[in-house]
């Protein structure tokens, strides 16, 4: 089978290697244009497009695919890609976490096929892995589903599972999801070879949306539930790093288990080698590893060293 493929981060670069390393045609890759990052903030190739280049494989960057896009140069993109599938010889189009909207056009011209990172209908949208911890959900997993215009509505053709253990951050469990999803998608794409790929519709029932993941939302509000708190910790290691305020600096917290203890929420509790906890609206958090402005990830009593916390308060 001839496939194009269309995703921009590791999510979706580790699925790009597995269908390569599978033996698929691959006669181009779709990702989103290079971005500012780092702190020289310099353009920056996604994942998805340095694992291409260093394999030789064409790639198009188009700002959108919609072509009634309302910019010129969006509209304009976007026609010329949808010539560039018009005119190519593939089979079928494999999306992971591409990160733009594929119109009815796109969708009209060969099947598409999505790997989304959730047990489908939770967990619909743009941030299923921190969403699902966030939540306290036991379990997670990846959902092999056809494409249409909904929002991760398509019918389900594979669907594995996966525990979420204590232990997980988005960061862990992202690794776990993208190797799965991976392994997944060269099975469905056999199965699809063979004839024998079927497809299921989603449960109208359990469907909740995956908001977007924004900065603000990782400040720690201590008056709230302890046990909510250690939740989004994990949920927001490694992006954005849940955070709180001591004497107006800004503290991130990237490690956190549940402790014992009350107090004022956000008082500083005790510290020692083992942690520093910290009282909440219900019980307390043992913050286990921290950093400091333009500081290291340090464990909790490296922090502590520089960065005394006796007596304060995070707020």
């Amino acid at each position: 089978m001839k496939v194009v493929f269309a995703g921009t981060p590791e999510f979706a670069a580790v699925a790009l290697r597995a269908l390569h390393e599978a033996g698929f045609e691959i006669p181009l890759v779709l990702t989103q244009p290079d971005r500012p990052a780092g702190r020289g903030m310099q353009l920056q190739a996604s994942s998805v497009k340095q694992y291409a280049l260093a394999h030789d494989m064409e790639v198009a960057q188009p700002l959108s695919l919609r072509m009634d896009a309302k910019d010129p140069q969006r509209a304009e993109e976007a026609h010329a890609a949808h010539e560039r599938l018009l005119g190519l010889d593939y089979d079928v189009m494999v999306v992971a976490a591409y990160g733009l909207i594929l119109p009815r056009s796109t969708l009209a011209i060969r099947p598409c096929i999505n790997i989304h990172g959730s047990l489908l209908p939770r967990w619909r949208g743009a941030a299923p892995i921190h969403r699902a911890i966030e939540a306290g959900d036991l379990e997670t997993g990846v959902t092999i589903m056809g494409m249409e215009e909904g929002l991760d509505t398509g019918p389900m053709m594979l669907i594995e599972r996966v525990a979420i253990e204590d232990t997980d951050t988005t960061g862990s469990l992202h690794d776990k999801l993208a190797a799965l999803g991976g392994r997944m998608i060269v099975e469905a794409l056999r199965k699809m070879e063979a004839g024998q790929l079927e497809a299921v519709p989603q449960p109208e029932e359990g469907v909740t949306y995956a908001a977007k993941i924004s900065k603000e939302e990782a400040k720690l509000d201590f008056g709230l539930p302890a046990e909510l708190l250690w939740r989004r910790v994990r949920a927001f290691n490694p992006f954005p790093g849940a955070h709180g305020l001591v004497d107006g600096v800004t503290v991130k917290v990237w490690n956190a288990e549940l402790a014992s203890g009350d107090g004022e929420p956000g008082q500083v509790l005790a510290t020692g080698p083992d942690g520093i906890v910290v009282a909440c609206g219900q019980g307390a958090l043992r913050m286990t590893e921290l950093q400091k402005p333009g500081g290291k990830r340090l464990a909790a009593a490296e922090f502590l060293k520089s960065f005394p916390l006796t007596g304060k308060s995070f707020s």
